[in-house]
């Protein structure tokens, strides 16, 4: 009963702009060879980048997911959790179905490079499935971050998302006025550290305790960002483009920074309305449907657009107008509505596989009283530089399989799993309870 529905509403209106705006901007072509290419849209197409502004929806993942690991770090900390425990769970929640995603793409990518598939054909595939895992190893990291940045949190509440606002800008100054290398890299952590650090403030209160914080929040972010592209260095378009430099999302930029704080004011000036919308059950329902599915949803989406290009493009049934013209356009809804289609079916083969990822983690996961944390901090490390890998260069780099990335993500996994439960002594004034979580 004291769940939040409208953090809940956030993940799936979020999950939901994500799935849409990726088959929004997926083009195919087939060539007159038989190839299928994908044309880039935002850099063909240059007006479709201000359409970003609607389909940037990471900023409320991020705000979602600090709100609810607020609030499970401190109901943990108050049950005696060590932060080690409290981690490996968070993080085995996110790396299993990630691991049986990426199995079941690089042995198919296997058996397409054993028999031969054309490479370049190969890589294109390899990077579509996994366009999508940037979001994976920023997620783990600020996981593992958690408990510091809570402990920061709760002693110096505000100051902590605006002093790494300003870290960011800072950050983002020397790599474009100064070129020092690799410090924009900080972004990552630092921007999308600054909306999960605003879900803590959020769930404490301290961004609804005053009247008119929300809609500062929205018109001063929204302002910034328009002086940001109007007189500074950033383009509009809020998904990487081609060619761009700089580029607001690789890494994130002041002016995602603008953006990210624009779309918490309007996220939180939306709430009142948004709740009342779900105390209707019907609402409420579908969407705890599309929550339960998140992650199924986020790692598969891109399996449908490879099913309507082999039944629809390589057979020539689909129809081809010209790349970008009225009649392209037109089409589609329909190839939306196709899209949706398949991918319902897709969700329905998964759900045995669902279940038994759910009780498979139950028997795996991490003991929350965990005492010897090393194989776990190896383990998420591992993962994080394998997830990282495939992010940049997807499951079949230059048409290859993937040997060395495949092995580092299997071992991390691994190692996340690997734990060691301490004895639980029953003592008189013990509760009956905090016995039953420790065991």
């Amino acid at each position: 009963m004291s769940r939040d529905r409208y953090v809940d509403f956030m993940r799936a209106w979020a999950i939901l702009l994500v799935v849409t705006g990726h088959w929004l901007i997926t083009a195919l072509v087939l060539g007159p060879g038989g190839q299928i290419t994908a044309p880039e849209l935002l850099a063909t197409i240059p007006w479709t980048q201000w359409l970003t502004l609607g389909f940037q929806i990471m900023p409320l993942f991020f705000l979602a997911g600090g709100h609810a690991a607020g609030g499970s770090w401190s109901r943990a900390r108050e049950t005696g959790d060590t932060a080690a425990g409290w981690v490996g769970q968070r993080a085995l929640r996110l790396l299993l179905p990630v691991a049986v995603y990426s199995g079941l793409v690089l042995l198919a990518v296997g058996i397409c490079s054993a028999v031969g598939v054309d490479p370049d054909t190969l890589a294109l595939v390899g990077w579509a499935m996994a366009m999508q895992f940037w979001f994976l190893p920023v997620y783990l990291i600020l996981s593992v971050l958690t408990p510091s940045l809570h402990a920061a949190h709760r002693r110096w509440g505000l100051l902590v998302p605006v002093v790494m606002g300003a870290a960011a800008l800072a950050a983002d100054a020397l790599a474009l006025a100064v070129r020092v290398p690799y410090i924009g890299l900080l972004n990552y952590v630092l921007v999308w550290g600054v909306a999960y650090q605003l879900g803590f403030c959020w769930r404490d209160g301290l961004l609804t305790g005053r009247r008119r914080m929300p809609a500062a929040m929205a018109a001063g972010g929204g302002l910034a960002f328009a002086v940001l592209i109007t007189l500074g260095p950033f383009p509009v378009s809020l998904i990487l483009v081609t060619g761009q430099d700089p580029s607001n999302t690789d890494p994130p930029s002041a002016a995602m920074l603008a953006w990210a704080v624009a779309q918490v004011g309007l996220c939180l000036l939306a709430a009142p309305a948004v709740r009342r919308l779900l105390d209707r059950e019907r609402v409420w329902r579908a969407v705890r449907h599309v929550g339960g599915a998140s992650m199924t949803l986020y790692l598969w989406h891109m399996l449908p657009v490879l099913v309507v290009a082999a039944a629809f493009y390589l057979t020539g049934i689909a129809p081809e107008p010209a790349f970008g013209s009225g009649a392209w356009w037109g089409l589609r809804l329909p190839w939306l509505l196709v899209l949706g289609v398949v991918l319902v079916g897709v969700l329905l083969a998964l759900r045995p596989l669902e279940r038994r990822q759910a009780l498979l983690y139950e028997r795996i996961r991490p003991a929350i009283g965990l005492r010897r944390p090393w194989p776990l901090w190896l383990g998420l490390a591992t993962s994080v530089a394998a997830l990282t890998w495939f992010a940049m260069r997807g499951f079949a780099y230059g048409g290859r399989f993937p040997a060395l990335p495949t092995l580092s993500l299997a071992l991390g996994t691994t190692l996340v799993t690997a734990h060691r439960r301490t004895a639980v002594h029953k003592t008189p004034d013990e509760p009956k309870s905090a016995l039953k979580r420790a065991a």
